[in-house]
């Protein structure tokens, strides 16, 4: 892997002169700098520009504004240029047009207008990822290459012929023979039978539920799709230019067909996009969850924030503004949480086009504004955290997760469309938070080992082989806690046979005959005083202790949560749907249970994050709250410079971040 370059925590954002006159590009510079911006993103959305007609490539702008970038001491990530095409390609090749699955063929206009198979497409943007690597490459100014942007965030998935045939060829590699496919995906079931890949499609519009193992197929092979134009860019670049390479992902936006876990070693680093939702009042709390898998997704190292807002966005229903302070709140949030960098989209908010009152750096009302003035407090915040860049985040829990198993929950005709597989990922998430605790996201397939309190929220869709190794982690002394609908089905979405909670039943000492889901608005108390919503279960203990049963609705006597000794460890059983205080109460056992420690002693709203290295650690306190708080810590605040003797006063709305002194250091 390549590795980052330069000091210091990275500022900046996507930069698009192409936008706006020659003459306001000397004065962005200037700004720039004033700011303390030190990367900037540049041609994301540039093809029809670089390439205006097929073949005639046209770099005299770009090269104009990477000498005045470097000059300005201002580096660049490149972007290849190739997230959306020009509309000359859909002239001269229509074919390249994605269809949706009624057969809708989705026009030029917007972006992203082809389809992720076309073979057209691909050798079109390989020939422009060779043109403008091979002129760049050793451009002084370029530190960094950006692959295409945002892959699959509007054309994920395509149905149309070209599609077709490449999802046939997907199937092939995977089964082998039709023999495979046809057992694995069940076709006994309404006379579904194969007997010639010719007859196999995209799950386009049917009459009535497509085949739910032909629908988890089909997501995967979108999801490879599309990282396969990322491995085909990656691999012309690799054979040009020496710098790193990355794109971003867009992890915690609300994007779900992408399988960024399998993406993550096709880059140099990972790098991911995060908006906040405009109606959540503590948005700040799903930031944390994004930032958080994020850093599971890197394996656990640092990683760029390559987009966020400096206020509204353009695309949401309601398009709320940040309020003071907010932004430098939400971008140090994401640095507590293993960011090495803030960038923005975008630099200078544009005139023209969709995203016109999409909120920038540089605001419509220009430098003398909230935002400019913010955004240049958090370049000096950040220049004082440039010590922190490279060092981890401690975190003693992990929360598993795993998109087909969220594919999977989320297909159809199951027992109740208000099971959705980020609801209970969010409540344990928000609890944790709330307590103070930090947690890493990670796959099921991932190395356990080092934590004291694994979550497993609604996983669905499970192999036996991590089911296996979470066995083997609470046989070792650890302990894990597995919400409702998990272990029901294997990888073909099998049901798997003999009760529920299925591939988890010797874990958990449990077993339930039959689910009896609620009603919509129908509560469920248990014994211990706890509410419940949504989803019950005829549940029997098969070794399991009884925490608390129901003590009324359908199922008034019946366990609803239970604990497992297991070895040295133990598994506990969450059979429904906790609300939020019984939630809170839940995890403050677990991690009572397992001698997890909060970062520090902090007042509720105050989130408290500890990073470390070697030598150092650094706690960061964000409070999100309107009152002054006190924290007990002891040593410096690099925001500040202050000495932070014993206690940390942080006004409302205020961020610290302490360099720790270490055991016998003097005060």
């Amino acid at each position: 892997m390549r590795q980052w370059q330069g000091d210091g925590i990275l500022f900046g954002g996507d930069y698009n002169p192409e936008q706006w006159p020659e003459q306001t590009w000397s004065e962005d510079i200037d700004l720039m700098r004033r700011a303390g911006v030190n990367l900037v993103s540049v041609g994301i959305f540039s093809w029809a520009l670089l390439e205006p007609a097929p073949g005639r490539f046209e770099f005299g702008w770009l090269d104009r504004v990477l000498d005045l970038l470097h000059a300005g001491g201002i580096r660049v990530d490149l972007a290849t240029a190739t997230a959306s095409p020009p509309p000359w390609l859909a002239r001269l090749h229509p074919e390249t047009l994605p269809r949706r699955a009624d057969g809708t063929i989705l026009w030029p206009g917007g972006r992203q207008a082809y389809c992720p198979s076309s073979p057209v497409f691909r050798e079109r943007s390989l020939e422009l990822v060779r043109a403008v690597a091979g002129r760049y490459a050793e451009h002084p100014a370029v530190v960094m290459w950006h692959v295409s942007n945002e892959l699959g965030c509007h054309n994920v998935h395509c149905y149309c012929d070209v599609s077709a045939e490449a999802f046939r060829g997907w199937l092939r590699e995977r089964y082998g023979d039709l023999d495979r496919l046809n057992a694995a995906w069940g076709t006994t079931f309404w006379s579904q039978r194969y007997g010639d890949w010719a007859e196999i499609n995209p799950p386009r519009t049917a009459p009535t539920f497509a085949n739910p193992t032909q629908q988890l197929d089909f997501l995967r092979f979108s999801s490879d799709e599309q990282r396969a134009q990322l491995r085909a860019e990656r691999g012309v670049l690799a054979t040009l230019v020496r710098q790193p390479v990355t794109t971003n992902f867009m992890i915690g936006t609300g994007v779900k067909h992408l399988d960024y876990r399998s993406w993550a070693d096709d880059v140099d680093l990972v790098s991911n996009d995060h908006y906040l939702t405009a109606a959540d009042p503590q948005a700040h709390l799903g930031l944390a969850l994004a930032a958080d898998h994020t850093r599971g997704v890197a394996g656990g190292d640092p990683w760029l924030l390559m987009e966020h807002s400096t206020s509204a966005v353009n695309w949401q229903p309601r398009n709320v503004a940040k309020l003071p302070g907010q932004l430098r709140r939400n971008s140090l949030a994401h640095v507590a949480r293993g960011a090495d960098g803030v960038l923005f989209f975008q630099w200078r908010a544009s005139r023209a086009g969709a995203e016109k009152f999409h909120s920038a750096m540089v605001p419509h009302s220009g430098p003398d504004t909230k935002i400019f003035r913010e955004v240049c407090q958090l370049g000096a915040d950040l220049r004082a955290l440039a010590e922190v860049r490279g060092s981890r985040v401690d975190a003693d829990v992990a929360i598993l997760f795993d998109w087909e198993a969220w594919w999977g929950v989320e297909l159809d005709s199951h027992p109740s469309i208000d099971v959705q597989y980020a609801d209970r990922l969010t409540a344990l998430h928000r609890a944790l938070w709330r307590a103070g605790v930090t947690a890493d996201i990670i796959h099921p397939s991932a190395d356990l080992g080092g934590y004291r309190l694994v979550l497993a929220p609604t996983l669905y869709l499970v192999r036996d082989a991590d089911v296996a190794a979470l066995h083997q982690y609470v046989e070792g002394g650890g302990t894990v806690a597995v919400t409702y609908f998990s272990g029901i089905v294997d990888e073909n979405d099998h049901i798997r046979l003999g009760g529920y909670p299925g591939a988890f039943r010797e874990l958990l000492g449990v077993r339930t005959e039959e689910f009896f889901p609620l009603r919509e608005g129908e509560q469920v108390r248990l014994d211990d005083g706890s509410t419940a919503d949504v989803w019950t279960e005829w549940l029997h203990a098969d070794g399991a202790e009884v925490l608390a049963s129901y003590t009324d609705g359908p199922l008034p006597g019946v366990p609803a949560l239970t604990r497992h000794r297991v070895g040295d460890g133990a598994a506990w059983y969450v059979g429904t749907r906790l609300d939020e205080p019984a939630t809170d109460r839940l995890v403050a056992r677990l991690v009572d249970e397992t001698g997890v420690r909060p970062a520090a002693s902090a007042p509720s709203g105050v989130e408290v994050v500890r990073r470390r290295d070697d030598d150092r650690t650094w706690l960061f306190a964000i409070n999100h709250t309107d009152a002054e708080v006190r924290l007990p810590v002891t040593g410096t605040d690099l925001l500040t410079g202050a000495r932070c003797a014993g206690e940390l006063t942080l006004p409302a709305g205020d961020v610290a971040v302490v360099r720790e002194d270490r055991t016998g250091d003097p005060t």
